[in-house]
């Protein structure tokens, strides 16, 4: 049991300490997962951003998810959820354009104080507050490997051991079998603004050029 996301992400570092002489990228995933994500730049000295993904919900079923977006406009999905629930092709297409329309949105908001940290080449460490189907987690790594990371390691304080299996470098703090979802394993899951997003991209710039030259 967690007492809050600073409280996991100061656990987490500790798990990540072998990291530290390298100087990673850390990469929180919006929006819990980067007050987890501060926690561990802090603690080990190392440059914090974000990776814009959301998931791409279930039809009549926005809990359920097909997949997941990145702020590229590349689609992750999940086939076999896919075909349970008979998602159309045109209806993922439909709700891909929904989702990214909202990255977007955070997009502009969270760029205006962190410029986009250059993936290729870096040691990334991609940090959630947790997984539950990993969709989103998984989006992200494929976005990361997109921008040529040297080596990405995924990171989270909980999931389920089923959703541990799809990521050669993992480190998770606990793999319940009784898991129901993340927020179980948190005395404090309150959900985290776009306001709380920025202040903590802004307090982690360690001095660096935070405003982007992008229109």
């Amino acid at each position: 049991m967690f007492v809050d996301r600073q409280d996991a992400g100061r656990q987490l570092a500790d798990a990540l300490q072998t990291w530290r002489p390298t100087h990673p990228l850390i990469l929180g995933l919006p929006r819990g997962g980067v007050v987890v994500a501060a926690q561990v730049a802090r603690a080990l000295n190392a440059d914090l951003d974000v990776v814009l993904v959301k998931k791409l919900r279930a039809p009549n079923n926005p809990e359920l998810a097909l997949g997941a977006v990145d702020e590229d406009g590349h689609a992750a999905l999940n086939h076999d959820i896919v075909r349970l629930t008979g998602a159309s092709a045109d209806y993922i297409e439909a709700e891909r354009r929904t989702r990214l329309a909202e990255l977007a949105d955070q997009q502009a908001s969270y760029r205006r104080v962190r410029s986009r940290i250059p993936v290729a080449g870096r040691i990334v460490i991609l940090v959630d507050d947790g997984l539950a189907t990993g969709a989103t987690m998984q989006a992200a790594v494929q976005a990361v490997q997109r921008a040529n990371a040297r080596q990405i390691i995924v990171a989270v304080p909980v999931a389920p051991p089923e959703a541990c299996a799809s990521y050669p470098h993992l480190i998770c703090l606990l793999r319940p079998r009784n898991f129901q979802g993340v927020g179980q394993f948190y005395q404090d899951f309150t959900q985290t603004t776009d306001a709380e997003v920025v202040e903590l991209l802004r307090d982690c710039s360690g001095g660096r050029k935070l405003v982007s030259d992008s229109p």
